[in-house]
């Protein structure tokens, strides 16, 4: 058999002690069903404060906004609306979820309106006094006639860049570089229009910043984004209009991968595996992005970075003290001479370490392989747990159901395959190695979930079961639990109010 490659999952508390408690998970999986998702509400309270411990650090004010759509969950947005006000908002992507921030007690004013904008969703936002995060003049024109039309205040509200230039070399001599592109924001070199925009809706809107939203984790080009902003911010200034704070997005990432090693062991066995010189480590010889031409690798893996030394609110930290390519001081020395509150928007990050998702093994046999593997059939598809159409990979964890007959066992390589009649349902593509061949029982539990994985792609098809979600937390030695919908921060779990 091929040397195990694992890509073991990185896993802190109180998620770790969660995990430990095998007959806590089984019994949640016995009551409700598979596939499972639970929530530890605590933890993501703990995310915010370690953001928040950032801006302390660097001395800025501001918000951190939850990226509502990296999770559906009531008990989730709950514990967040009870963090101070003025430290913790929420950003909404659709009328849905803002109707659900102002259910689970967030006010208007500590909503940030993003995405793409019905009628429906920039009325609602208006009227209760969210912030609209506007990402064109014609966006920007459409709320203006809508509050004027309905006799609504002020809105406030942010614009949104893109397209930022940045030039290399002394002098300004040297090679321009465009950002990457984004099909969110207006591109700066048509910021006329959005100021002309601005300054003509003065009596409708209040202008209170920039943002701007980068698809990449290179702290260089957010940097320089970061800087570009500032300086429109001054030109804003200049004619009369008085911005206050800039909005940098997320993207601040997590780590999902405990070790560097096996993340480096992994890819370059995949890279090996689509030359041809290692046994095939995927499902049909799926190369990830990756192709074989005339012996020479093409393309480029559509994987997530899962093994991430610096995340989350150490991102944004680097990206805080990185230098400024033209002004030449710290990001957060730019936002504090300019007197600038900072808004963030983490989703995936914040929800880092806040819960896992449970399957039950349905069946085990051989799969149709010359090299011993099996399948293992799980109570669950690719839609109910979608790291990997994510690009994320990690290995998951496994709960035996009878521990005294599990033993240690020999490593054994599967494939983890849906509940749907179709070929294409896999749980995974790549060979995933587990401590011992499960059994018709047994749970998997896939770590750290919460961020975009446990409901962003579930559907109903085949009408099978989507994934009911719970809220956990420790009470002394016991774990407490009720349905996610349930959950209010005022109550503890399983009891009355106190």
């Amino acid at each position: 058999m091929d040397a195990p490659l694992y890509l073991r999952p990185r896993v802190e508390p109180p998620l770790a002690a969660l995990l430990a408690d095998g007959p806590f998970l089984h019994s949640l999986a016995d009551a409700l069903g598979s596939p499972l998702n639970v929530l530890l509400p605590e933890a993501v309270a703990a995310n915010a404060a370690r953001f928040r411990a950032v801006y302390r650090r660097h001395r800025l004010t501001g918000r951190v906004y939850f990226a509502h759509k990296a999770n559906r969950s009531s008990a989730l947005l709950r514990r967040l609306a009870a963090e101070d006000p003025a430290a913790v908002g929420v950003d909404v992507a659709s009328t849905e979820e803002l109707r659900h921030a102002l259910g689970c007690g967030f006010t208007g004013d500590r909503i940030m309106a993003t995405g793409p904008k019905d009628a429906a969703f920039l009325w609602l936002a208006a009227r209760v006094g969210a912030t609209v995060n506007l990402d064109s003049p014609g966006e920007l024109e459409r709320l203006s006639a809508l509050v004027r039309a309905h006799g609504l205040g002020r809105v406030a509200v942010l614009v949104r860049l893109s397209g930022f230039e940045h030039t290399t070399g002394n002098g300004g001599a040297g090679t321009r570089l465009l950002s990457r592109r984004s099909r969110f924001g207006t591109p700066v070199r048509d910021m006329e229009e959005l100021l002309s925009a601005l300054e003509h809706n003065a009596d409708t809107l209040e202008f209170a910043g920039a943002a701007y939203h980068l698809d990449t984790t290179g702290v260089e080009e957010k940097a320089r984004a970061l800087e570009q902003c500032v300086l429109f911010m001054d030109e804003c200034r200049a004619r009369g209009l008085a911005p206050h704070a800039l909005d940098i997005g997320g993207g601040f990432g997590v780590g999902y991968v405990a070790e560097a090693e096996d993340w480096e062991r992994w890819t370059t066995a995949l890279t090996e595996a689509v030359l041809g010189v290692r046994p095939p480590m995927t499902w049909r010889g799926h190369g990830y992005g990756l192709r074989n031409e005339g012996g020479t690798v093409r393309g480029a893996t559509a994987l997530y970075p899962a093994y991430r030394p610096t995340a989350g609110p150490g991102y944004l930290d680097e990206i805080l003290s990185l230098p400024a390519p033209v002004l030449g001081r710290p990001a957060a020395t730019l936002l504090l001479e300019h007197l600038h509150d900072l808004y963030i928007e983490p989703g995936r990050s914040l929800v880092d370490q806040c819960g896992l998702s449970l399957a039950r093994v349905l069946d085990v046999r051989p799969a149709d392989t010359d090299a011993g593997h099996h399948l293992v059939h799980l109570a669950m598809n690719a839609g109910d747990m979608s790291l990997e159409e994510h690009g994320v990979l990690v290995d998951p964890v496994l709960l035996p159901r009878d521990e005294a007959a599990a033993g240690d066992g020999e490593a054994v390589g599967v494939y983890l395959t849906g509940n749907l009649c179709l070929e294409g349902d896999l749980i995974t593509r790549r060979l995933v190695f587990l401590p011992r061949l499960p059994q018709a029982g047994d749970l998997l539990a896939f770590a750290n979930t919460a961020g975009y994985a446990m409901d962003f792609r579930a559907h109903h098809a085949q009408r099978q079961p989507v994934a009911r979600t719970v809220a956990v937390e420790r009470r002394g030695d016991t774990w407490r639990w009720c349905p996610d919908e349930d959950y209010w921060p005022i109550t503890p779990l399983g009891g009355a109010v106190g």
